[in-house]
């Protein structure tokens, strides 16, 4: 079992980075349990997370600042094009987010960047392309120590290199194609 500190930063899925304020106990029927009461950054709500289920939410501690470069590697990558089917991909995307690993929201991310430079998103698309960008912008900004708003032109040069990679890719053997019936 992962343990927090008071004053640590951790990741709450979905939600982003928050820190430990306190574990205290709280009786639920009759019995005491302990909690962590954390505090999210981007609403300065607090959550309070049963220190048994932590593992289980999938609470978690921010990535080293080793693997920011890991990260902006991954989201530049090239990636495997989405389902056409907006159900389908809906459901695979949210299965990403609900795991709290931060490169499962960056493939989440790349492909709604992707999906979006194509066609418009929709609604519920729209909304998750946000919160995936969210997240990992919040989170290398706060691993990296740097202001979000230097981070995110380095997200969205990211995101075109991968856009780019996949369409030379995509493209490659009808150009190839071409290319060789036209000699």
């Amino acid at each position: 079992m992962v343990g927090f500190k008071v004053g640590q930063k951790v990741v709450y899925p979905n939600h982003g980075i928050g820190t430990i304020e306190q574990i205290e106990q709280k009786q639920i029927g009759a019995v005491a349990l302990p909690f962590y009461t954390l505090r999210l950054a981007a609403t300065n709500s607090l959550v309070l997370v049963p220190v048994s289920n932590a593992a289980e939410v999938g609470l978690r501690r921010p990535i080293s600042s080793a693997e920011c470069d890991t990260l902006f590697t991954a989201l530049s990558g090239d990636f495997v094009t989405p389902a056409n089917d907006w159900k389908d991909r809906f459901k695979d995307f949210s299965d990403r987010m609900r795991t709290g690993n931060i490169f499962e929201v960056a493939e989440v991310l790349k492909h709604l960047h992707y999906l979006s430079q194509v066609k418009p998103l929709s609604f519920r698309e729209q909304r998750m392309l946000e919160r995936s960008r969210y997240l990992v912008v919040s989170e290398l900004a706060s691993v990296c120590r740097q202001a979000e708003c230097h981070i995110e032109p380095r997200v969205d040069h990211a995101l075109e290199q991968a856009r780019a990679r996949h369409e030379r890719r995509a493209n490659g053997p009808a150009r190839a194609a071409a290319a060789a019936g036209s000699n």
